[in-house]
């Protein structure tokens, strides 16, 4: 059973997934386009029983679909599409994120740790149903010559969403920024083909451990984040945790995911 904080996690964690790239404190977020005008939050597509077939996803009519109201606005076939690289979370860094959390909701008795990691390449954006293929394909064919790297996540960091509604911590990237850079521009490239929002200017990438509903920033900065970063700089296996080597770039659209292996 899940407890009290993570009820309703599937569409929640969606929403948060979708919600968390708001750039720190004013960092990121500013001058990207359409990230000014306050994004709708997208929550997923839940109320498809399976992949809808390509005719029922671009056609409106609200009777072959029992007038299920989705989240999206007003057209049906909208999927919530989202690029990132997977973290896949080891025993030792499970550990290190219980100290964590548990450090941290001495501030913010509301934490709530995450339960998948992962380090975003985009902006959640809408793509139509028809647009899927496409735009996977070209996102294949560019990032294709990609080869593996190294980057290391070890500092501390508060961040809130967009409308501020959340408030996230994680560990953003101290080393590894150029390439991460280097594949947001191939992803951007895609984005701007499909006239979609590309990812923040200046972006500070980073993997989200935990988070809570509301702007409690102002709780954890200070003092419990001097406090977190010093559990992470002492965790005697950290060094060896957030080196990362990314082995693939993940499209998660709606309920379909994609992988592109790196070389």
């Amino acid at each position: 059973a899940m407890s009290a904080p993570l009820v309703g996690y599937s569409s929640s964690e969606e929403e948060r997934e979708q919600e968390e790239e708001g750039g720190s404190r004013g960092r990121g977020a500013q001058g990207s386009p359409g990230a000014s005008a306050g994004r709708p939050r997208l929550p997923a597509p839940t109320g498809l029983p399976g992949d809808p077939d390509p005719e029922e996803a671009v056609s409106d009519d609200s009777s072959r679909h029992g007038g299920r109201v989705r989240g999206f606005p007003h057209e049906r076939g909208n999927w919530a599409t989202h690029v990132y690289l997977p973290y896949i979370a080891q025993e030792e860094f499970l550990e290190m994120l219980e100290l964590l959390v548990s450090r941290a909701r001495t501030y913010v008795p509301s934490l709530a740790a995450m339960e998948e990691f992962h380090l975003s390449l985009s902006q959640c954006v809408v793509l139509r149903y028809h647009w899927i293929e496409p735009f996977v394909r070209s996102l294949r064919e560019r990032l294709a010559a990609f080869h593996r790297f190294f980057c290391v996540a070890d500092q501390v960091k508060v961040y809130t969403n967009q409308n501020k509604t959340r408030t996230f911590i994680g560990l953003e990237v101290s080393a590894g920024h150029f390439q991460l850079l280097e594949l947001v521009s191939e992803v951007d490239g895609v984005l701007e083909e499909f006239d979609l929002p590309t990812f923040y200017k200046d972006p500070s990438f980073h993997i989200s451990l935990a988070w809570c509903v509301g702007d409690l920033s102002g709780r954890l900065e200070g003092q419990c984040l001097r406090e977190l970063q010093g559990i992470v700089d002492g965790f005697e296996e950290s060094a060896f945790l957030l080196r990362i080597q990314w082995e693939q770039i993940r499209c998660k659209s709606g309920n379909k995911y994609f992988s592109f292996p790196l070389r």
